[in-house]
């Protein structure tokens, strides 16, 4: 059943190859990207392609509705081997509009485990709910919590130990804030840019 994704496989390598025959080779030889990015696990954001960026350029992680949580092994694991590791100089926290798991977080009804892993966005809701009541309707309400909960998660990287570290130790390392659309393919920089721990407090005040 998988024949056609062997098959596209196939042809992208050859077509890879023709253009540019060393491809390859480099990527064999290291991985170090200057980008590390934290987005949605919807198929529909590719995090490579939306910064026209080929494999090995970016250090990519992955989840629903791009949370940070502090007690997500997973995501700590990712981002220690990205600042620390690989030495990133840039955090992307990246959002898309019309999130399904920012919508499925403020709906009423029961959906089981998700709903204890996309707790933190009610929690931003909630933070955030005389300006989010004050939306003309359910989109507009929706997308400004997808900016909302980004803004959230890079609050959280930047107070996760392993960021802070590294600010300390004098590493250059800048979080920003994204949202994606879907509906035209650009991202828009949420103004919350954080270089070191003055960045921190200006800006969110911590």
């Amino acid at each position: 059943m998988l024949d056609a994704l062997i098959g596209n496989n196939r042809e992208w390598a050859a077509k890879k190859t023709l253009v540019d025959p060393d491809f390859f080779k480099r990527l064999v030889r290291q991985q170090n990207p200057e980008y590390f990015w934290i987005g949605c696990a919807d198929s529909r954001v590719p995090a490579n392609e939306i910064v026209n960026l080929d494999p090995g350029e970016m250090f990519v992680h992955r989840n629903v509705a791009n949370l940070t949580p502090h007690q997500d092994a997973n995501y700590l694991s990712t981002l220690q081997y990205a600042v620390h590791v690989l030495k990133v100089k840039h955090v992307l926290v990246v959002g898309h509009y019309g999130c399904g798991g920012v919508r499925t977080a403020i709906e009423s009804q029961d959906h089981g485990l998700i709903d204890h892993w996309l707790a933190p966005i009610r929690e931003v809701a909630h933070e955030h709910r005389e300006e989010l009541e004050a939306c003309l309707d359910d989109t507009i309400k929706l997308d400004r919590l997808c900016e909302l909960n980004v803004i959230a998660q890079v609050r959280n990287v930047t107070t996760n130990p392993i960021t802070v570290a590294a600010w300390r130790s004098g590493q250059s390392l800048t979080v920003h804030g994204w949202v994606y659309s879907i509906a035209n393919g650009l991202v828009t920089d949420q103004g919350v840019s954080v270089s070191g721990l003055p960045d921190r407090v200006r800006i969110f005040g911590i």
